[in-house]
């Protein structure tokens, strides 16, 4: 009797395990827009925002290796581990999830993964 009851403890261990991987797929590729606000001077600092626009400009950081974009006349910025590999052009569209932070006064977004940006066609 104990062997039946091992195994069912291990048939409801292995389906507790499989409901919590999928969850945590399910909310990696689509769980963003579900709680990421659109971006406005309103959003508090610490705040999971969503960009959408045309990147206007692209410049290096004076440390290399980072960039900042500017959409819509807001300040992006990717950290070197982001930024590496990313083909962006000018006047791209293009749409991001990131962290709202203030940088030396001045409002930024801060993408932490290059799977946050996505090129608009």
């Amino acid at each position: 009797m104990l062997e039946r009851q091992e195994k069912a403890a291990l048939a409801v261990l292995v389906c507790v395990v499989g409901i919590v991987l999928a969850a945590h797929l399910l909310f990696a590729a689509f769980g963003q827009s579900l709680v990421a606000d659109p971006y406005s001077e309103e959003v508090p600092d610490g705040a999971l925002v969503l960009l959408e626009g045309s990147i206007e400009g692209i410049r290096e950081t004076s440390t290399g290796g980072h960039l900042i974009l500017t959409i819509n006349g807001t300040p992006v910025f990717l950290p070197q581990n982001v930024a590496t590999g990313l083909e962006l052009h000018e006047n791209e569209n293009i749409t991001l999830y990131g962290i709202v932070q203030t940088y030396r006064g001045t409002r930024e977004v801060v993408v932490s993964s290059a799977g946050d940006i996505r090129v608009v066609k």
